[in-house]
């Protein structure tokens, strides 16, 4: 049957504040596709089952990035060796890092999703635009993004309050930042001990680290673009092991911001295919896509298959320079050629 399907996620921040958004959203697709909700990881589990055997030509995700990954991961469980349709990831929830990583417009739920419908009816004479990024599978789940030590600290504080936005993220950044200057604790700080081995031999070495930290994409945040080697090598993740202290990692902020390597004083890096994380405490505290994960004994990285993820939403809309070159970058992009509390 074809058409746009796509998975609400009743409990992302955004739908909360918005319990008729599911009955908006359906009524704009109207003939165009199919809206449902994910209660859960067994409803998620069935959506995807209904969506390949509807041959859905789109997957849309109205939550943020813990929503988007935990539905890509259903979806790859169910789709098995079959490639997951092209993703429209629509920004319904409060952190939509990996969308502003890959280019995908701003916008909210309603208005991207009326931009994509358009671009979709018209589809055979200007077919929609993608990118291809990788996602890590990282242990049971699949994302973009993977942080221990000060990143799972990060998103532990920004997790405490209701208030969550790019307005509180950037006063978690801020307070911790402050804290550090004035040699105050802070458990934004906490740091993660233990080793991590590749698939070559290599490893960094058993220490404690501010954190170890990877991804597929530039971005882990904030505009924050630790991760500037993603697209150097095919088939690879960008994985840091900052060892540097606080203090020498708030100094080097401004080059994490450009984008530029912190140096091999304050990080070791890798590109790799394949890492396996050993806490000394035997329990790995980890971040996949803004979401807090624990696993017990090594944890296990690897690069995942690739996804298209669409990123051009409106009827006549270019991508700004800094996006084109930005794809450019990335491996050979597809022109064609942002349920996290589940």
């Amino acid at each position: 049957m074809g058409g746009i399907g796509i998975v609400l996620n009743p409990r992302s921040r955004r739908n909360l504040n918005d319990p008729r958004a599911a009955v908006r959203l359906a009524r704009a697709l109207g003939d165009h596709g199919v809206v449902r909700t994910a209660q859960s990881r067994e409803d998620l589990a069935r959506i995807a089952e209904d969506f390949r055997k509807l041959s859905i030509d789109v997957l849309g995700i109205s939550g943020g990035d813990g929503t988007n990954h935990v539905t890509i991961t259903g979806f790859l469980e169910v789709y098995e060796d079959q490639p997951l349709p092209p993703i429209a990831f629509l920004r319904g929830g409060t952190m939509n890092t990996v969308a502003n990583a890959v280019g995908v417009p701003r916008g909210g739920p309603e208005g991207l999703l009326a931009g994509l419908i358009a671009r979709y009816a018209e589809r055979s004479h200007h077919p929609l635009r993608w990118v291809e990024r990788h996602v890590m599978q990282i242990g049971a789940h699949y994302g973009f993004i993977f942080g221990t030590g000060c990143v799972h600290g990060f998103i532990a504080e920004y997790n405490r309050s209701e208030e969550r936005n790019a307005l509180w993220a950037a006063k978690v950044l801020a307070r911790a930042s402050a804290a550090v200057l004035l040699e105050a604790d802070t458990q934004v700080a906490a740091r993660w001990e233990g080793r991590v081995h590749f698939e070559d031999g290599s490893a960094f070495p058993d220490r404690d680290y501010l954190a170890v930290a990877a991804g597929t994409v530039d971005q882990i945040g904030l505009g924050f673009r630790p991760f500037y080697r993603y697209s150097e090598r095919p088939e690879t993740f960008h994985m840091l092991g900052i060892h540097t202290s606080a203090l020498g990692f708030v100094r080097k902020l401004q080059d994490v911001w450009r984008a530029q390597p912190m140096g091999e004083a304050h990080t070791f890096e890798k590109l790799a295919q394949r890492a396996v994380l050993e806490a000394r405490s035997g329990v790995v505290h980890y971040v996949c896509d803004g979401d807090v994960h624990e696993h017990v004994g090594p944890l296990t990285v690897r690069i995942g298959p690739r996804v298209k993820i669409l990123v051009e939403h409106r009827p006549g809309h270019h991508p700004t320079r800094r996006r084109v070159l930005r794809a450019a970058r990335a491996p050979h992009d597809g022109v064609p050629r942002g349920l996290g509390a589940l």
